[in-house]
């Protein structure tokens, strides 16, 4: 077996990681959350009940499985406990449950700053909203790289040092309107009560676990297009989401890592604003696979934009992310599909030139229309297959050409929700072929 290994949105998120996490977390020893907030979503389905993740990482159901919080996530607590008090009514332990002492906190400010922003955004003149969930994410980073932050060690600081640290804040962000120095250390003393059972130094339990051979496995947020450095800027998320993040968010170098598993859907969906050159939201078929796909959002409920496959991007996830190998999701959605599109690239809706590679300028990017390659669908369902070989032939030539188009073989493919509706051809772990 291999030892460390980061799974990554490879799109624009929502692409089934947590599904793959989950059925990966069998081999390793600990899974690490690297990046982002409650603004993930991850859907786990566990012994039949189905379960909604946002701060947890997604091998908690494991009790066997050391999960930690790294020092990349932003913690809202009250959040957090909404989501323990869920897991411990349903009659599951978080003992395994360890949280960086240098996470940084999101308050209520933060979450209302966000949803004014985000408001501003839309009504200034060609004002550029975001489509955030309003949860305070980018606020709570902003605070984070601005140094005036405040991390889940500093609620332990003696109570002279905490109220400097909040004084100051009270100050700098004119927050006297909303709250007194003694209502806000109220909260932090709140904050602390729920964190006190988790928070600790992971970055010696992840320097212990490499020295004694552990098997880790890093679990990202988002996806690669909503990259704070890489993704289509500005209608992205605050936090490195490439698999880059795994290692600056848990304080594992890379040299460390083995392998990069980077997920994509058959197809290919995102949330919120911004460009989506092989949209079909609007159309018959877009309805149809947003439907068959159930495409709404973990975290906002937010009915997903839905397209067509996009090489160009997929190549993009595979370049910045390193990817080793891809986990395939939800290719039985296209099962009653009799032709299937596919994006290898754009052109110039005026001049005519062709592009193969993502552009930076999002001004370019709104000028350019995909060209597709048109395949013929398999008509069968799928979602009883459990190997590659099992699949319809026409099923099997489609995942061979998204190989060839991204220059990256599929290592796994999903074929329905359940987690035996997942299956190897390579395991991630150990590269063996499966």
């Amino acid at each position: 077996m291999m030892t460390h290994l980061i799974v990554v949105g490879a799109q624009w998120g929502d692409e089934g990681k947590a599904k793959v996490v989950d059925q990966l977390a069998e081999f390793a020893d600990m899974v690490i959350r690297s990046q982002g907030g409650s603004n993930a979503g991850h859907t786990v389905k566990f012994k039949g009940e189905t379960f909604k993740f946002h701060h947890l990482p997604s091998g908690l159901l494991y009790e066997d499985k050391t999960c930690i919080i790294g020092t990349g996530v932003v913690l809202a607590p009250d959040f957090l406990q909404e989501e323990l008090d869920s897991i411990h009514a349903k009659g599951y332990s978080t003992q395994n449950l360890k949280i960086s002492d240098r996470c940084h906190l999101t308050f209520p400010y933060h979450i209302a700053q966000d949803k004014q922003q985000e408001t501003l955004r839309s009504t200034c003149t060609n004002g550029t909203k975001i489509g955030t969930t309003g949860k305070g994410i980018g606020p709570t980073y902003m605070d984070k790289v601005g140094r005036m932050g405040i991390r889940v060690a500093d609620l332990f600081e003696p109570e002279t040092v905490l109220k400097e640290q909040l004084a100051s804040i009270l100050t700098q962000k004119e927050l006297q309107q909303l709250f007194t120095l003694e209502e806000l250390y109220t909260l932090a003393m709140r904050y602390k009560t729920i964190l006190a059972p988790y928070a600790c130094d992971t970055l010696a339990i992840l320097q212990n676990a490499l020295k004694a051979g552990k098997q880790l496995l890093f679990e990202g947020a988002q996806g690669t297009l909503l990259d704070i450095d890489f993704g289509t800027y500005p209608y992205v998320t605050s936090s490195n989401a490439t698999a880059g993040g795994a290692c600056t968010g848990t304080g594992v170098g890379p040299s460390k890592i083995d392998a990069t598993l980077g997920v994509m859907k058959a197809y290919l969906t995102r949330v919120g604003e911004g460009p989506f050159p092989t949209e079909l939201s609007d159309t018959v078929i877009g309805e149809r696979i947003c439907e068959i796909g159930v495409e709404y959002g973990t975290t906002t409920g937010r009915k997903r934009r839905v397209g067509w496959f996009d090489a160009v991007i997929a190549r993009f996830g595979v370049e910045v992310n390193g990817l080793d190998g891809i986990a395939l999701t939800k290719l039985d959605v296209l099962d009653s599909f009799e032709t299937i599109d596919v994006c290898t690239g754009y052109v110039h809706i005026e001049t005519g030139q062709h592009y193969d590679r993502l552009p930076t300028s999002l001004t370019l990017l709104s000028q350019l229309k995909p060209i597709y390659e048109t395949h013929a669908g398999w008509l069968t369902d799928t979602t009883d297959c459990k190997t590659f070989q099992a699949l319809p032939a026409n099923c099997q030539a489609y995942v061979k050409r998204l190989e060839q188009l991204m220059d990256c073989p599929v290592w796994m493919v999903s074929v329905g929700p359940d987690r035996e509706q997942t299956f190897m051809r390579r395991h991630p772990f150990s590269l063996e072929t499966v």
